[in-house]
């Protein structure tokens, strides 16, 4: 495993605030719903040198679920009503090349800094290409990318998270590296302890996905149930919907 890189705070970013009495400085946070992204924002809300303002995700057209994931929008406006943080929705086409993302995303990251938005944290763990990649795609609008999380062991971190009280489901699983009989499972110990041991335990490798439904960073619980289970390639999916009400009667819906 990569460990961080020498220059970089506790934080895992460069040149973070130290204003001790004053505001905290803005970031915006990239968001899938998942374990890793929600127990970041936890740990830069423990750190409180940062005030995630936005949270930012990527949802496929014409299906509105977050690629790979296949986490329904309505489940992701629930879940960001309960971590009281605005949900900020980039539209893109399934599989689009790196230049229609970094557009589309490009666009409301120009936005976020006219707001005053100087950060961009990640919920990644140790893969030094994507860290690179991201580090690189923020830095085209003059913010800084802050990985929270990075270099932990993530079987210590995976334990972490699950003693701190974070609920999660697995919603999909790569079946050329994990049995499809785990999708649908709640990320727990028993989970944890029937991973084989070339499975990441947090699934940084792309072994498994994630949706939260409970945990420190959410202020109410997010009921889901079952809908239906598929497989499509390589991928197990199970299709998770929401149960009663939205958290207040209903959720703000915020466009970029």
């Amino acid at each position: 495993m990569a460990h961080s890189r020498h220059g970089r705070d506790r934080l895992g970013g460069v040149g973070l605030p130290r204003r001790l009495g004053l505001p905290r400085a803005s970031a915006v946070l990239f968001w899938s719903g998942g374990k890793d992204a929600a127990f970041a924002l936890q740990e830069v809300r423990r750190q409180g040198r940062l005030e995630v303002v936005a949270l930012l995700t990527t949802l496929e057209k014409g299906t509105g679920r977050v690629a790979m994931h296949g986490v329904r929008e309505s489940l992701l406006v629930r879940q960001a009503a309960a971590v009281g943080v605005p949900l900020l929705r980039v539209e893109l086409p399934p599989f689009p090349p790196n230049a229609v993302y970094e557009s589309a995303v490009g666009s409301v990251l120009e936005r976020l800094r006219s707001q005053g938005v100087r950060y961009a944290v990640f919920g990644d763990l140790f893969l030094e290409d994507i860290r690179a990649y991201r580090e690189q795609l923020v830095g085209r609008h003059r913010m800084r990318g802050v990985f929270p999380l990075w270099g932990r062991p993530t079987r210590e971190l995976a334990g972490e998270m699950v003693e701190s009280g974070l609920e999660a489901r697995i919603v999909c699983v790569d079946r050329q590296q994990l049995s499809a009989r785990w999708t649908g499972h709640s990320f727990d110990r028993p989970f944890l302890r029937g991973l084989p041991p070339t499975v990441d335990p947090c699934g940084e490798n792309g072994e498994f996905h994630t949706f939260v439904t409970a945990g420190p960073m959410l202020a109410a619980r997010v009921p889901v149930r079952i809908v239906r289970r598929w497989t499509a390639g390589r991928f197990a999916r199970v299709d998770l919907a929401p149960v009663g009400p939205p958290l207040g009667a209903s959720a703000n819906r915020s466009k970029p």
